[in-house]
């Protein structure tokens, strides 16, 4: 059945409740998807794509390709090409086709791509304040099978005004979040590669079991990111400890046993102090993933909920990671042996919750091991 066309007090209303979703946005992808479904909803369009410039590898590329039966959700069209797009972004200016297949404007590529049959076209670029185009916002084909008029272009436009900033906003906060990934990852290898023969796989699997237990417990999505990010850092005290007891081969002495113990004194140290929420994190984190639910670990012989949530994730993380992985000391264990050692440490060495929590999460976390397992001398 054919949508009803909306009236003027409707759009108006959607128009108000849409502005008042972007400013409680951050998330790039997410405030796409929220763009699209409005975009979508208010003038009653059957697809909506949002193409962002990638100047990276000079194309235009839509994450975000909102509508029924499209094959592909992620698009990506030559900056320079005869698209639609390409030809918003090229002379800035709005268009607005009746009759997709018998216009010359028009290139079938994207649906060649979609697997979606265009009848009709809007599209307008999206410009930054400086009036630069960074984006296209593209509708296909009008829910009641109508063509695009004049009061779509316009609110198509108007709408294109009130995302644009947000949209820039939110790119540039993405972009910053990646470099201090990117910074945090880098000083994390710093501490690990001395004494791992697979650095960047380790760091993966400290972050992905971090992050999916954190998850089961029940823990948000951006709660769940920062301890992911932090984990990194937990070892970051190791940049302290010499070659000779952290790449021995043997057993440690009890003298040496005690300055690798200094590890978590030194992490401490280097990440205190700092303002970032996640560095804080990773502060306690490196202070007390040694702590053990029963008080016998240390650094300070924490007990219980004494021991900081996110130490007490990352110490399950991690010591699962380390029996699955050859280190210079030991062989790697079979996963299931590592299982069971974890449950059996429940209450012991790990928060029982936690320990709960990893084995709601295993069937994912098992799966960074899988093929790895176990390479015996």
């Amino acid at each position: 059945m054919k949508n009803k066309k909306l009236t003027a007090q409707t759009q108006l209303d959607m128009l108000v409740d849409f502005g008042r979703q972007l400013s409680s946005e951050t998330h790039f992808d997410k405030l796409l998807a929220l763009t699209a479904k409005q975009i979508s909803k208010i003038i009653g369009a059957r697809h909506c794509f949002i193409f962002i410039k990638d100047e990276k590898h000079g194309e235009w590329c839509s994450k975000i390709a909102r509508g029924k039966g499209l094959k592909y959700t992620e698009v990506h069209l030559p900056a320079e090409g005869d698209s639609i797009a390409a030809l918003v972004a090229r002379t800035g200016e709005t268009v607005n086709i009746i009759d997709a297949y018998n216009d010359p404007r028009f290139a079938k590529g994207l649906d060649l791509i979609t697997g979606f049959k265009t009848e009709t076209v809007l599209a307008v670029p999206l410009l930054n304040k400086e009036g630069r185009v960074i984006g296209v916002f593209q509708l296909n084909n009008k829910e009641n099978g109508a063509a695009f008029d004049k009061n779509d272009e316009g609110l198509l436009r108007l709408l294109s005004n009130l995302a644009s900033g947000n949209i820039e906003i939110a790119a540039l906060y993405e972009d910053v979040k990646l470099s201090n990934t990117e910074i945090i990852y880098r000083l994390a290898i710093t501490s690990e590669f001395r004494d791992q023969n697979d650095t960047k796989i380790h760091l993966r699997n400290i972050a992905g079991n971090s992050y999916r237990i954190a998850r089961a417990m029940g823990l948000g999505e951006q709660a769940a990111e920062v301890i992911k990010d932090a984990s990194l850092l937990h070892d970051i005290g190791k940049v302290a400890i010499p070659d000779y007891i952290l790449l021995k081969p043997g057993k440690l002495s009890e003298e040496e046993y005690e300055l690798m113990k200094a590890h978590t004194f030194y992490g401490g140290k280097i990440l205190q102090g700092s303002k970032s929420k996640v560095l804080r994190t990773a502060h306690k984190m490196s202070l007390y993933h040694h702590e053990r639910w029963d008080g016998s670990g240390y650094p300070a012989g924490l007990k219980g909920e004494a021991i900081p949530l996110e130490a007490r994730i990352v110490a399950a993380a991690d010591v699962f990671d380390a029996l699955c992985m050859r280190r210079v000391y030991k062989n790697s264990w079979k996963i299931s042996e590592a299982y069971k050692y974890m449950l059996e440490r429940s209450g012991k060495d790990f928060d029982p919750k936690v320990i709960e929590a990893f084995k709601a999460a295993f069937n994912q976390i098992k799966m960074s091991y899988i093929g790895a397992e176990p390479r015996r001398q």
